[in-house]
């Protein structure tokens, strides 16, 4: 979700949301040993390159057989936008795992490039799998956006682990991702909106008002359909408020029209075969991702799914939300009953 965060930023000057969730502090603060349980929460230690740290996790429901792992979007971003889950997995008898990635709002930050490399973070999921204790009797791992790229990863390396995967809105090819941006999303935007949006970013001026606003009609479209200014709290706490763009520019890289970070070369769609575990692909019909790719990608993976979302959007779980949710549970439940 390149420059996302400068559209999001045009809304911080209206009024204020409802009463904010904890504070950081809040959520750091335990009791006992440091890395108990307290009203769901636990700080999980990690291990890296750089040095020892903590990332933030929040267990929701009990289920012995299906609980799944929440990688949210960015990189950089929160498990926030990913707070609708709450509206449909416990009265589904879901058990999940909100998880703040190292560097995002809730866990710790630290400002390392070292720490900025997918196998790190493939790294720091299993750790964190570990210290939850989930494994291949009752393991759902699921991302979205950037989270299915880690997905994915995690898959490769570590599909031992699992029970089931679940890809929400990601191609397996940042360049194929590239091409659909500028083959078939931007031009919607017109020739003299591309022209100027190419202006601005040729002298790096992305945080100009009219750079926003060129690209604010993208965002209505493809990323959440409903104007911004009705977009859901969580959505804009997450990524307008709490992004850390120490994380996000250098993977990503600033602009819209072009991947031009760590990421911009990554491509895994040759590997997709070698993913055996049961695996749902959820692609929508506004998707920023190149609906037909992810189908493609479905029937690549050995035992692949696809869900398609004639509805909706990037954040397909906000503007077509009973059909994602759905189909979600659908998948997590046939897993498991094929598993008995």
């Amino acid at each position: 979700m390149r420059r996302i965060l400068f559209a999001l930023l045009l809304l911080l000057c209206a009024p204020a949301f409802a009463a904010d969730p904890p504070t950081l502090a809040q959520y750091h603060t335990r009791t006992g040993h440091p890395d108990a349980w307290q009203g769901g929460v636990r700080m999980i230690p990690i291990h890296t390159p750089a040095g020892d740290f903590r990332v933030w996790t929040k267990r929701v429901g009990d289920n012995p057989r299906i609980k799944v792992l929440l990688l949210h979007g960015g990189p950089g971003a929160t498990h926030e936008p990913l707070e609708v889950f709450d509206s449909f997995l416990p009265a589904d008898g879901v058990e999940y795992y909100y998880y703040d990635q190292l560097g995002s709002y809730y866990s710790d930050q630290p400002d390392d490039p070292r720490l900025l490399t997918t196998d790190r973070f493939v790294d720091e999921v299993e750790q964190v799998r570990k210290a939850l204790g989930l494994d291949k009797d009752n393991f759902y791992l699921y991302g979205h956006s950037w989270g299915g790229i880690l997905a994915m990863e995690y898959a490769l390396k570590h599909q031992d682990h699992l029970k089931g995967l679940i890809i929400s809105n990601m191609v397996s090819s940042i360049p194929a991702y590239v091409k659909y941006a500028n083959d078939v999303l931007m031009p919607e935007l017109g020739p003299e909106a591309i022209a100027e949006i190419k202006k601005l970013e040729a002298a790096k001026d992305y945080d100009n008002p009219r750079y926003e606003a060129l690209l604010q009609p993208h965002y209505e479209h493809h990323i959440l359909r409903r104007p911004m200014a009705e977009w859901p709290e969580p959505l804009m706490r997450g990524f307008a408020r709490h992004l850390n763009k120490k994380v996000y520019i250098p993977m990503q890289g600033p602009s819209e029209l072009g991947a031009s970070g760590i990421l911009e070369k990554w491509d895994r769609t040759a590997d997709l075969p070698k993913i055996t575990v049961p695996t749902l692909v959820i692609g929508a019909r506004y998707d920023t991702m190149d609906p037909k790719f992810m189908e493609m990608m479905s029937k690549k993976l050995p035992h692949g799914e696809y869900l398609y979302l004639p509805n909706g959007s990037h954040c397909a779980f906000y503007d077509d939300q009973d059909a994602y949710f759905a189909g979600l549970l659908k998948f997590l439940h046939e897993v498991d009953d094929r598993a008995r």
